[in-house]
């Protein structure tokens, strides 16, 4: 598929590779460390910033703050990112997010030792932790349901890169679910394992973490589309 690049056109405004355009949604490839909206140390510099200069009829579409956003990824996240061009799609996508209708979300991760399985799936509670509430944590009371699904590509020495398939969309809920099988996200900074990212080389700078693919049906055309990001240098590398 043919990408092109969303050029800065103000300094604070980052380019971005699109993976998939047509007239009611844009998909791109977030890079890891960017923000996906505004928000405090980050007015600027973000995916919306860069989506509304390319962009402008973006804004107005859903919320003010997140004008266009369906999905999010968090900021050490890379990859596939959807926004919704205009108020149907929007709208379109919200629900078929909220309800997980044929949306398929598929990740790389580089984890430190393996699962005990090449394959398996998890399925807990995920919500977050009444003493600590950056922190997500699986079984806790007011936890919803979360279901994962893993596949381990490769090994090297004591780390491994897998592919994590995703039926719930939690907070965090790879980053969880890694470490509650006792294979953290290497460079995790709340859920990791700081003494193994410590002899890693080079050390991993943030959660690596990539939202490979997302999947789903065109709302309105109908038609099955399959949106993938290739893996950047610290994945590769890593994995």
């Amino acid at each position: 598929m043919e990408r092109r690049r969303i050029d800065r056109p103000q300094p604070e405004d980052l380019p971005l590779d699109v993976l998939f355009e047509d007239r009611d949604i844009i998909a791109v490839d977030k890079p890891a460390g960017m923000a996906v909206h505004p928000s405090p140390g980050y007015e600027s510099g973000t995916v919306v910033n860069a989506l509304l200069a390319a962009c402008p009829s973006i804004r107005g579409v859903g919320s003010e703050e997140r004008p266009g956003i369906v999905h999010r990824l968090d900021i050490g996240t890379s990859g596939v990112l959807l926004a919704a061009k205009t108020a149907r799609a929007y709208h379109a996508f919200r629900e078929m997010f909220s309800d997980k209708r044929g949306v398929v979300k598929k990740y790389l991760a580089v984890i430190h030792g393996a699962p005990h399985a090449k394959t398996g799936t998890l399925e807990t509670l995920i919500g977050r932790k009444p003493w600590d509430p950056r922190r997500m944590a699986v079984d806790v009371p007011d936890g919803k349901p979360a279901i994962t699904h893993w596949r381990v590509l490769a090994r090297h020495g004591g780390i491994s890169l897998a592919e994590f398939t995703i039926e719930t969309g939690r907070t965090h809920q790879i980053r969880v679910h890694a470490a509650h099988l006792g294979c953290p996200v290497a460079g995790d900074p709340l859920y990791g394992a700081k003494e193994k990212d410590a002899r890693m080389r080079p050390r991993p700078e943030r959660p690596l973490l990539h939202a490979a693919v997302l999947g789903f049906r065109h709302p309105f055309t109908g038609g099955r589309i399959e949106i993938s990001a290739p893996p950047p240098p610290d994945i590769v590398y890593a994995g």
